[in-house]
């Protein structure tokens, strides 16, 4: 974890001074429970499988991981000289915590655990985000998933 005040001082800066959009309208629904929730996980790590196309710099986009993947297929590709990959390497839960979710469905504390998660590239502005989230909002209401554990790294 890096400090703002750790940071090189522009990078700071551009950080705490970034404008943020802002949206005509708040979206509420009430929850339901845990144990009724289809759960998928959706991490900022730029992950992907490693034969999926690596993240580039500012990339909006996302990439799909499956459930039954083999998580020791995954590769990271987000870059940052901020970001210390140590844990994701020892330990894939510490960036994507699949094997925690599938823990918390075997002890029935969710309902089920969702047949695809997915992975953005962190540091990217929001508006660049903003398109793809719509269309990734769809793909998880078609799969029923009804939660989504955010994953920001």
């Amino acid at each position: 974890m890096v400090h703002v005040h750790e940071m090189p001082e522009h990078l700071a800066k551009a950080l705490i001074n970034q404008e943020l959009p802002t949206y005509d309208t708040t979206p509420w629904v009430e929850a339901i429970t845990l144990e009724d929730s289809k759960i998928a996980i959706i991490s900022t790590a730029g992950l992907h499988r490693s034969e999926d196309a690596p993240f580039v710099p500012g990339a909006g986009d996302y990439r799909v991981i499956p459930d039954d993947e083999d998580m020791a297929n995954l590769m990271m590709s987000h870059l940052s000289t901020n970001f210390d990959r140590t844990g994701f390497f020892q330990d894939v839960n510490t960036a994507f915590p699949i094997d925690r979710l599938h823990e918390l469905n075997e002890m029935g504390v969710i309902g089920s655990v969702a047949s695809r998660h997915y992975s953005f590239m962190g540091a990217t502005p929001p508006h660049m985000m903003e398109p793809v989230a719509k269309d990734l909002a769809e793909l998880l209401k078609q799969d029923g998933v009804t939660a989504v554990i955010l994953v920001p790294v």
